[in-house]
């Protein structure tokens, strides 16, 4: 297998990471691949059988180039500052280039003790692997910016949570693994030089375009990184809400400077919506509850921001100003993004003064009719065009617990589509490309986790896998995915894998 690495973090001043190596498994198996991606990544495994694919992403071997390091950073968690997190169970392998000259990482997780694994064994329990190869997956064929999932290989091990449960090791690629968390780490230690490095290091890989900018001529391109990173989170946190996904964990130390979502831990998708949905068992006060999340980000992008603020200016008072103004920003960006793809759920393509209410009123009438999100929006689009007299109509209402709820907003929501400059075919065919059929479920991906958890058998994740990775495609012969629990199925809390 030839993997074309070009490390650039690894050049980085030695104290950005350990150099660790990863701890070999017992009897690596293949669980899956996912050879689109690597193509992507420009990876030839044409010639790699399973077993040498499940060497090679099992730490086991180590392709050529690899320099396998654990990052160091810190963060909040639920509020509190942990000044020494770091990678406790992750390796960055290395970068790879692809041939549009992006530069993506490649790191093992559940790979072994790290120096930062804090007591922790540095593995994995099947289960966590199975869940972010899914989610991971799933939400990029939704269009969200996320991590992704290259491999997972079972490591012909146990693993000692609460019980013992068998081991695996997932790869995930991403644009990158700084995080805010990342730039908190040399702020408390005072470390400038560290900072200014980390930060230019930062623009080059994901801003360039920063270099170019006015900011920039004007000696401010920290202040653009800043705002940069705001409008990537804004945009990220607002796709999140239009899906009705609840990352369930959004420390410092989870949050990307690239916009990308990652560590799909305590996550789910909401069935019944509920605004104060919380699912994460770790979660005890709501801070991360799905409407939380908004001002949960802009928490977070506030202390990137403190760590920013010598190199923005050598005057304290005038670094805060430029700094808080950006903050400012973000809250108006995530409001106005999040509305456009409220709209376009709705099939509307112009901007009027009362969508917001439009889409407030109708968020309000799901949580008071304990309807479900997904689905609502899914029969939704099929709703273009047909009046209260059609079966499209009695699909939607009847998801309501009182199906008199939706007629007063019907009328509204058709006043304003006869409004909007799309036909009635092209609304529909907008609403069908933007409302998914299928997302992984909660009591879908728990039964995946149960089978192969107590039964080694794996053909229920390959499934699930194939049906959430082709969201908007209608799959007749699987209409039962895209159903919601029923009462004995409902997943209430979910864990990390930790």
């Amino acid at each position: 297998m030839q993997i074309p690495f070009r490390n650039s973090y690894a050049r980085l001043p030695e104290h950005f990471y350990a150099a660790t190596q990863p701890t070999p498994v017992a009897e690596p198996q293949l669980i899956a691949f996912n050879s689109a991606l690597a193509e992507q990544l420009g990876i030839d495994t044409r010639q790699a059988s399973d077993e040498e694919l499940a060497q090679w992403f099992a730490g086991n071997r180590l392709p050529e180039g690899a320099e396998p390091i654990a990052m160091a950073y810190c963060g909040h968690q639920f509020g509190q500052l942990n000044p020494q997190l770091g990678d406790g169970r992750a390796l960055l392998l290395g970068e790879v280039v692809n041939d549009q000259g992006l530069r993506f990482d490649m790191q093992l997780k559940g790979s072994g003790r790290t120096p930062f694994s804090r007591g922790g064994d540095g593995r994995s329990p099947i289960g966590p692997v199975l869940r972010e190869y899914l989610l991971c997956e799933a939400m990029h064929a939704l269009g969200v910016p996320t991590t992704r999932a290259l491999a997972a290989v079972a490591s012909g091990e146990t693993v000692v949570r609460e019980r013992l449960e068998p081991g695996a090791v997932f790869t995930r690629v991403a644009a990158s693994h700084i995080r805010v968390g990342t730039f908190q780490y040399f702020a408390l230690r005072r470390d400038l030089d560290a900072l200014k490095t980390l930060a230019d290091h930062v623009i080059e890989r994901h801003f360039p375009q920063v270099l170019c900018s006015p900011a920039a001529n004007s000696e401010q391109p920290y202040l653009e990184l800043l705002s940069s990173v705001c409008t990537a989170q804004a945009e990220l946190i607002a796709h999140w809400m239009q899906l009705g996904f609840i990352h369930g964990v959004m420390n410092t130390d989870n949050m990307t400077v690239s916009g990308e979502t990652i560590d799909y831990g305590p996550c789910a998708f909401m069935d019944t919506y509920r605004k104060d949905q919380v699912f994460s068992s770790i979660d005890r006060g709501g801070r991360y509850a799905f409407h939380n999340q908004p001002a949960i980000g802009q928490w977070n992008l506030a202390r990137l921001a403190e760590t920013l603020l010598p190199l923005i200016s050598d005057d304290e008072q005038t670094a805060v100003e430029l700094a808080t103004e950006c903050l400012e920003q973000y809250s108006q960006f995530h409001q106005n993004t999040w509305l456009n793809g409220m709209r376009r759920k709705l099939g509307l393509s112009t901007e009027h003064d009362g969508d917001s209410a439009l889409v407030d009123d109708l968020l309000a009438l799901l949580e008071q009719g304990e309807v479900d999100y997904t689905l609502f929006f899914r029969r939704l689009s099929w709703l273009c065009g047909e009046d209260e007299n059609s079966d499209a109509y009695r699909n939607v209402a009847e998801l309501f617990n009182r199906p008199e709820l939706f007629n007063d907003w019907h009328v509204r929501w058709q006043q304003r589509q006869a409004e909007d400059a799309l036909l009635p075919e092209q609304q529909q065919q907008q609403m069908l490309a933007t409302n998914p059929a299928y997302i992984p479920r909660n009591h879908r991906v728990a039964e995946v986790i149960k089978a192969a958890e107590e039964d080694g058998d794996l053909r229920p994740f390959h499934k699930l896998l194939e049906i959430v990775t082709q969201p908007f495609d209608e799959q007749p012969e699987r209409l039962a995915y895209q159903q919601p629990p029923a009462e004995g199925e409902k997943v209430l809390k979910t864990f990390c894998g930790t």
